[in-house]
């Protein structure tokens, strides 16, 4: 179906819904690339005055992608839930805009009833503030060892990578961030090698933490899921499984997977019985550009197709799930403001369609950013009610040389929003004498018995 509006005398034509939700999106150097972009300001505000027009019904009449060619597309369309839809069957995007900003309750009952391409539409015509505004309002609770998504908390990984896997390096990068709070989510090392025998030495040397000190988190070496696989039929063990996706069928490919593949690892997986208060394992990883990156994203702009990624990981109730938001760098999102609405988009996103949504708020030092976005962007996603961030010490990731956020920057978003750790872990660390039974630092906390514990830990590790 066309599109076309005359502004000023100047005749504007968008030949296909495709078309006009990728001259719709709020700039970025993705679409640009890609030559998806509008190509000036005008064009864009006339894109988006006729999307918001647009009847949300259109999107399951006119799918981006062909469900013939993507199996991402059948699924979107085969759990569309048309009864949880109901409530905003009739709407145009940009009622709906108007309809979620007018209501105050909780949006999880909806979720099923969204695909991928209606949220993300309602999205590119929202402000910054109306993304944070509706986003705070879905919460979504998960659970393996600990409860995450509750009101008023905020996780973090703990994310110890080391350039070389060294175990007593990793081990130290934990108790650091141990100290400090961090760690409720998840710990969760990149592998600086995916072979088999680093990765399980990595899984053992986690579990081993773990157990020996009673932490009620849970562990997870973001190696391929081909790779977990393996391992847990060897005996390894695993927590949470863990996988990079993106929205298309062709892109999920060039990762190495499909549909099929990640079923058979949440089988496997769950099988283990490792979660002692609740199965959600499945860890996923997304990021705006990834598409485009594997040549693979159809026409369809790098928002959409970021969007369509959380199909696949709502498909298998993942405990975890994060936009690495400026990992790929300024090809991709270029600057500062641009990760900044990226973030909040996918944050937005994610959340509605009833995702346990995280994010890495991070940049690389090629992109046109600093760390003053970075704490711009950290705020703004713990006022939209983000399940997780990560911690890293000294924000500077030694492994992945990229930026991200510190354990001290989670606990400034903590105490300036009045923000508490998972409560399982809140009461292991006031048990451990880390914090003070007031959620926050203990004085003296140094003098606790985990520090000499680690000590002769990490003599044995030797």
């Amino acid at each position: 179906m066309k599109h076309s509006a005359t502004v000023q005398g100047k005749s504007f034509q968008f030949r296909s819904l495709l078309t006009l939700m990728a001259k719709a999106s709020p700039r970025r150097s993705a679409d640009e690339l890609a030559g998806l972009a509008a190509e000036s300001e005008v064009e864009r505000v006339v894109a988006q005055r006729l999307l918001a027009d647009v009847p949300l019904r259109q999107f399951i009449e006119e799918p981006l992608i062909s469900p013939e060619q993507d199996e991402v597309s059948r699924l979107i369309l085969e759990r569309h839930d048309m009864t949880a839809f109901a409530p905003v069957a009739g709407l145009t995007v940009g009622e709906f805009r108007n309809w979620l900003l007018a209501g105050t309750g909780d949006l999880s009952a909806l979720a099923p009833g969204l695909m991928p391409e209606m949220v993300a539409a309602v999205s590119k015509i929202m402000r910054n503030q109306d993304l944070i505004a509706v986003a705070r309002r879905c919460r979504v609770v998960t659970r393996f060892r600990n409860t995450l998504g509750l009101p008023g908390r905020l996780a973090t990984r703990l994310q110890p990578n080391h350039p070389t896997d060294d175990p007593r390096g990793i081990a130290a990068s934990i108790l650091d961030g141990l100290l400090y709070g961090s760690g409720d989510a998840v710990i969760g090392i990149n592998p600086a090698t995916d072979n088999l025998r680093n990765v399980h030495t990595l899984l053992n040397l986690l579990d081993e933490i773990i157990s020996r000190h009673q932490i009620p988190t849970q562990s997870c070496v973001l190696a391929h899921v081909t790779t977990s696989m393996e391992l847990m039929q060897r005996g390894a063990p695993v927590d949470l499984v863990f996988q990079s996706i993106a929205g298309t069928e062709t892109a999920n490919r060039s990762f190495g997977v499909d549909l099929a593949i990640l079923r058979e690892a949440k089988a496997m997986a769950e099988a283990l019985g490792r979660g002692s208060i609740g199965n959600n394992l499945m860890y996923f990883e997304t990021g705006q550009g990834s598409a485009l990156s594997a040549n693979a994203h159809h026409g369809v702009d790098a928002q959409t197709c970021e969007a369509r990624a959380y199909a696949v990981a709502r498909e298998f109730s993942p405990l975890l799930v994060n936009t690495v938001v400026g990992f790929i760098g300024p090809e991709y999102l270029y600057d500062g403001k641009q990760i900044i609405r990226a973030g909040l988009e996918d944050h937005f996103c994610g959340k509605l369609l009833g995702l346990p949504m995280g994010c890495d708020i991070c940049y690389t030092n090629h992109a046109e950013a600093d760390q003053n976005d970075m704490d711009t962007l950290l705020t703004l996603l713990g006022v939209a009610g983000c399940n997780y961030i990560m911690g890293i010490p000294g924000a500077d990731d030694i492994m992945l040389a990229y930026q991200s956020t510190s354990f001290h920057d989670a606990l400034y978003l903590r105490e300036v929003l009045g923000l508490s750790p998972a409560p399982e872990f809140e009461s292991w660390l006031n048990a451990m004498g880390i914090f003070n039974g007031r959620n926050s630092l203990a004085d003296g906390r140094r003098e606790t018995p985990l520090l000499s514990d680690f000590g002769a830990f990490l003599g044995e590790t030797a």
